[in-house]
């Protein structure tokens, strides 16, 4: 059941068509549009407040492109990931309003008017690492947040840190990214009072082992406060920054 379909058995209850416990009953049931090779679940922006994003890697663009045509159709805010330029010029050609952020290979269709509240700070180690950030940045701007940059400030060089923590201080949510020895999430922990999300990178030479070894130095953190997600996974780590980030918007509410 898409918004449209929830429009109309609302109008229904209204109507006086349809009893009120009958109508929750069939929202109870959480159903999905069944495209035969994708089962789109249209409910998940009631849940949980933003629609179901698209994964384009491992698609065909013709199957993005079917799946993008249903969510733009029905829902607001729109957001595809690990999109290639071809995927993305295919989803601009069915609306004009999408945007490609080729860095973060992802695209998006904004909110109008885009209102982002809170403060999300993304910081990356490297300007290698920059790519798996934007995927971070773009996921929770497109969702709501404010979001801030401060890139290449690694431990080789921890005075590029230092010098900007006041950046730090007034973040109410930092994602960190990192790849080499991914030693940058423990430096950052240690240093703020609020949630820091590690993101670790295949970024490395040969014995970095594809990003394995800055996850597992992520994992073994000394510092409080540090949740790790999986390698280049920057879309986990701006939804996860999303959803706390929110949390202390409402709370000044």
């Amino acid at each position: 059941m898409n918004p449209t379909q929830i429009e109309g058995l609302l109008q229904e209850v209204r109507n006086g068509q349809v009893p009120v416990k009958q109508a929750l009953q069939r929202l109870r049931s959480m159903p999905f549009e069944d495209l035969g090779f994708a089962s789109l679940d249209h409910h998940r922006s009631l849940r949980q407040g933003f629609p179901e994003v698209v994964f384009c890697e491992g698609k065909t663009t013709a199957q993005v492109v079917a799946i993008a045509r249903s969510f733009i159709k029905n829902h607001g805010p729109f957001l595809a990931t690990r999109a290639e330029p071809t995927v993305a010029r295919a989803i601009r050609r069915l609306d004009r309003r999408a945007r490609y952020y080729p860095d973060a290979r992802v695209v998006a269709i904004h909110q109008t008017p885009l209102k982002q509240r809170g403060h999300v700070l993304v910081v990356t180690a490297g300007t290698a690492d920059v790519p798996v950030a934007e995927e971070a940045r773009v996921t929770a701007e497109v969702m709501g947040s404010r979001v801030e940059r401060l890139y290449d400030v690694g431990v080789a060089g921890i005075h590029r840190l230092l010098g900007r923590k006041e950046r730090l201080f007034d973040a109410q949510v930092i994602i960190v990214v990192a790849g080499m020895d991914g030693a940058l999430p423990s430096v950052v922990g240690g240093i703020v009072d609020c949630p820091v999300i590690a993101v670790p990178t295949s970024r490395g030479y040969g014995a970095s082992f594809g990003g394995l070894s800055a996850l597992l130095t992520m994992l073994n953190s000394c510092a409080a406060g540090v949740g790790v997600m999986n390698i280049d996974n920057g879309f986990g780590a701006g939804c996860l920054a999303h959803r706390i980030n929110m949390l202390g918007v409402k709370d000044e509410e």
